[in-house]
């Protein structure tokens, strides 16, 4: 079984490349408005517009693409074990991506628990990460990779 820690690093890297992007644009879009009505505090929201942005981009994106943009890239997707996967499913395996930190304990749990290829939260989840092109053949088999932490 090919070892996917690489591709997984690489897609979560440009993952939050993209999310930066994309919460530096929201800033820079609404900042006049802030300037104009003078309530600079509430540029103090940023954790909490991270975090909901983080959570969204994932969801979203593996829930009806079982891919991100980083996965897209890397030529790797999320599968479901059942092979449905879900919105559910999706926010169950990035809950430990909120604010990047969490996801370093989410490794090591699925470390500790046994298995050094998947993340904690993918066993919770039911899901794996594979290689774009074998997931289907490994399915049809019964033998979905258990690769996750992108």
């Amino acid at each position: 079984m090919e070892n996917l820690w690489g591709k997984r690093f690489l897609a979560l890297f440009i993952d939050a490349l993209v999310i930066t992007l994309l919460v530096w644009v929201f800033t820079a879009l609404i900042y006049p408005l802030i300037a104009v009505i003078n309530t600079f505090g509430i540029l103090n929201y940023w954790l909490a517009l991270t975090a909901l942005v983080i959570i969204v981009y994932f969801t979203f994106l593996e829930g009806k693409f079982s891919t991100t943009l980083g996965k897209n890239i890397a030529k790797i997707k999320v599968v479901a074990d059942d092979g449905n996967m879900s919105y559910g499913k999706a926010f169950k395996r990035n809950l430990s991506k909120i604010l990047w930190f969490p996801i370093i304990i989410d490794v090591l749990a699925g470390f500790a628990a046994g298995d050094s290829r998947i993340r904690y939260l993918d066993k919770f989840a039911k899901t794996n990460v594979v290689n774009v092109g074998t997931e289907n053949r490994n399915q049809s088999k019964g033998l979905v990779e258990p690769e996750s932490t992108a």
